[in-house]
């Protein structure tokens, strides 16, 4: 049992540590969202690193600090643009979910492509 003394400083030191902070969350695709603010929803989050732009790809890739949950949103050009897919890591899966606003084929080719890259390594 802690004496006065030691409840004392026990609960002092207690009112000074800092609360936990929550854990970071990222936003779940909403495909009622229209394109544009949902993808400028997705860009807005704090935490992300973005990738480089590329001129040539049709898409930009953005993900999260920790590289649980990543984004692509075409460009004019992609297949099945206007479309917002995302990959979460569960466990050792990658699950990939998205919005197809535009061509529903050209859609399923990017899921495609997108799921390939799960699978991809490295050669050494």
């Amino acid at each position: 049992m802690l004496k006065p003394f030691g409840l004392a400083v026990a609960l002092s030191l207690a009112a000074c540590s800092k609360p936990a902070e929550p854990p970071i969350t990222y936003l779940d695709l909403d495909c009622a969202k229209p394109f544009e603010a949902q993808a400028a929803a997705i860009r807005a989050q704090p935490h992300m690193v973005p990738a480089p732009d590329d001129p040539a790809e049709p898409y930009t890739f953005t993900s999260s600090a920790d590289g649980r949950t990543s984004y692509l949103i075409t460009k004019p050009g992609a297949p099945g643009h206007p479309a917002i897919m995302m990959q979460k890591a569960r466990g050792s899966d990658v699950v990939t979910t998205g919005c197809p606003y535009g061509d529903r084929k050209g859609y399923d080719q990017l899921h495609a492509y997108l799921d390939s890259l799960k699978h991809w390594t490295r050669e050494k």
